[in-house]
């Protein structure tokens, strides 16, 4: 195909001056395969497995624009532990776009809120008019596969052994019209429940898949929403799929005529969808308006009542037109699916977290420890402490490295447990793994891996135990 220069494509993104372009969330070009990796202290001898971490990395200097974290290739990094050694390997995410790039040798798709498309004298007609596909959010493992997912987009299947690009899946019809990136998996009947948001109606929809892979439930409607809405997270109990509709808008009148793609309408409130897991009727919850990215985890009381454990923001950052100071909280909503009533309780003193994570075998069940990722303090701007509540007794514990820190992940070890996290230092760039004790994890790591490469500040991750 004869390549024609695009007039209308965008100019390149300020790299040197963006915030998560630079630093330690600087993208990583570089992929590797390192073993025997320098450990410091002792790796516990139960440890057998992998943890892997998705999250944006452009594989070529951005154009047009770049908003973190909706922008950006996929890269997953690998940490492999087995009998006290450890090995790290990493890959990109190989989408249609990806591979092209790389053959250009530059950026031809542009972020997702700025518009462009590029034309089939550039890309050729099967590509011409597609935006970027971005796998960039969370890895799953879900009956044998393993997936890079996306927001509101059909995942990719990447090999286990060599973390190669296999594909876009969409389990059965499960994901036909695409996945959140967080889809729920049941650790109790295998079930991998998830939903899925869309510009045109209807515009959510529901599925299951079940352990076997197969599509246990095709995506179906949820009656009661007359617009597009974005919906990062979900929350799963042995009844319900639990939804916090919150009113972060799509506009595309907006953004046709360059403005925002999505739009914040705090007068429009929160609205909680109960989801039946049986297929029943779907109950509304209406409360007032805040801003959920990321839950906990939900579980059924015996007196019909719904507990709900998230992260809660006063808003969207990026998104709302606001003077007003955010803020990030632990919360508890207890929702009563009969009656539509619900509260909202702050179950920790700590503000300004995020990623919060239990025990996934805990999953729709009652939980007693949840690891966040926040501040030493509040008026701190780098994510440097994981904090560890004791929502039983009540208790915070923190450890402070003063280190970026990424996402708490839980560690089921073959005789005892532990909690791990890949940090990097600013000082010198230097990414490592940390594995802490699930008991005393404020008294810092039993063991320190040291990681060959920088691995960028970013998202999801998922602890897989050796086959």
């Amino acid at each position: 195909m004869t390549v024609i220069a695009d007039p209308h494509r965008p100019l390149p993104v300020d790299v040197a001056h963006h915030a998560h372009l630079t630093g330690v969330f600087a993208p990583q070009r570089e992929e590797v395969d390192v073993a025997d990796l320098e450990i410091v202290g002792d790796l516990p001898d139960d440890l057998n497995g992998s943890y892997l971490r998705n999250g944006p990395n452009p594989r070529f200097d951005p154009i047009g624009s770049f908003v973190f974290p909706l922008d950006g290739d996929g890269m997953v990094h690998r940490v492999s532990i087995a009998g006290g050694q450890a090995s790290y390997s990493n890959r990109f995410v190989r989408t249609p776009m990806v591979e092209l790039e790389e053959q250009r040798g530059e950026a031809i798709w542009s972020g997702v809120m700025d518009g462009y498309t590029p034309p089939a004298s550039v890309v050729g007609d099967t590509l011409a008019g597609t935006t970027r596909q971005l796998p960039d959010i969370n890895i799953v493992e879900h009956s044998g596969k393993l997936m890079a997912m996306a927001e509101g987009d059909k995942p990719y299947l990447l090999d286990r052994a060599q973390l190669k690009t296999l594909g876009q899946e969409d389990c059965d019809g499960a994901m036909r019209v695409g996945s959140t990136a967080h889809p729920k998996i049941d650790p109790h009947t295998g079930e991998m429940v998830l939903f899925n948001y869309s510009l045109e109606a209807p515009y959510l929809t529901w599925s299951v898949v079940g352990a076997d892979g197969s599509a246990r439930r095709t995506p179906t409607p949820v009656p009661g929403l007359d617009k597009p809405m974005m919906i990062h997270d979900m929350a799963l109990t042995e009844k319900y799929i639990v939804l916090f509709v919150n009113p972060l808008v799509f506009d595309l009148a907006a953004a046709m005529t360059g403005g925002s793609l999505l739009a914040w309408h705090p007068e429009e409130g929160t609205r909680i969808a109960m989801i039946p897991r049986d297929g029943g009727g779907v109950q509304w919850i209406d409360t007032d308006t805040f801003w959920v990215w990321h839950f906990a985890n939900a579980f059924d009381n015996p007196d019909g009542t719904v507990t709900v454990d998230y992260v809660e923001h006063l808003y969207p950052m990026g998104f709302a037109q606001t003077s007003v100071p955010n803020r990030s909280t632990l919360m508890r909503a207890l929702c009563n699916p009969s009656t539509g009533a619900i509260t909202r309780t702050q179950i920790s003193e700590r503000a300004g977290i995020e990623f919060p994570r239990v025990d996934d075998r805990l999953l729709t069940r009652d939980h007693r420890r949840i690891a966040t990722v926040g501040r030493a303090d509040e008026d701190h701007d780098v994510l440097e402490s994981l904090w560890f509540h004791d929502v039983h007794a009540g208790r915070d514990d923190v450890w402070t490295p003063g280190v970026a820190l990424g996402e708490p992940i839980y560690i089921p070890g073959e005789q005892h447990d532990y909690w791990g996290s890949i940090g990097t230092d600013p000082a010198d760039m230097k990414s490592r793994f940390y594995v802490l004790d699930v008991e005393n994890p404020a008294d810092g790591p039993l063991a320190t891996i040291e990681l060959p490469i920088r691995v960028p500040a970013g998202l999801h991750g998922a602890w897989l135990p050796a086959r």
